[in-house]
């Protein structure tokens, strides 16, 4: 598409829309879901998606704990009851799959390889602590925040700016 002459903005948006394919620039969910492609945000995940998300995230941890070799003391065989193992083993599968997409510029694979570098050392520091190389540990002191009273503490500090502190 070439912009040659005065464009209004009306005829600039109309030749943009059409060279785009009619995708609407405006729809910005509709962009970040684009773009998002496989994350997850386990936070919000919805109970009707879980099934589907789980499974494929388990395919994938299979697979990259075969093509990797990585052994249970990297990665238990509990990893999906380890938050911290979860969060990052979904993340390096999405970064995965849009490293190898057919949009990378060919440079993705090598990116997802030092990406996985720094990734893993995560992962080991992570499982060190967990002991589940013969069977899942139950961590003794995971963090609760039912017991914590600090209603009016919190309140007052959110309710100030804090920008030139």
């Amino acid at each position: 598409m070439s912009f040659s002459g005065d464009w209004s903005p009306e005829e600039a948006e109309a030749a943009l829309l059409e060279e785009l394919g009619g995708y609407d620039v405006g729809d910005r969910a509709a962009g970040a879901a684009a773009a998002a492609g496989d994350v997850v945000n386990w936070r919000e995940l919805e109970d009707s998606r879980a099934p589907e998300v789980w499974t494929d995230l388990r395919g994938w941890v299979e697979w990259f704990t075969v093509r990797y070799q990585l052994s249970t003391s990297v990665i238990p065989n509990c990893w999906w009851r380890h938050g911290r193992l979860v969060e990052e083993l979904s993340a390096l599968r999405s970064a995965h799959r849009a490293l190898f997409s057919d949009e990378d510029s060919g440079l993705g694979p090598i990116g997802w390889h030092e990406r996985l570098t720094l990734s893993l050392q995560r992962i080991k520091d992570v499982s060190n602590g967990y002991g589940c190389t013969s069977g899942h540990v139950e961590k003794k002191s995971a963090r609760d925040w039912s017991a914590v009273d600090d209603a009016d503490e919190w309140e007052a500090w959110i309710t100030q700016g804090h920008g030139n502190r």
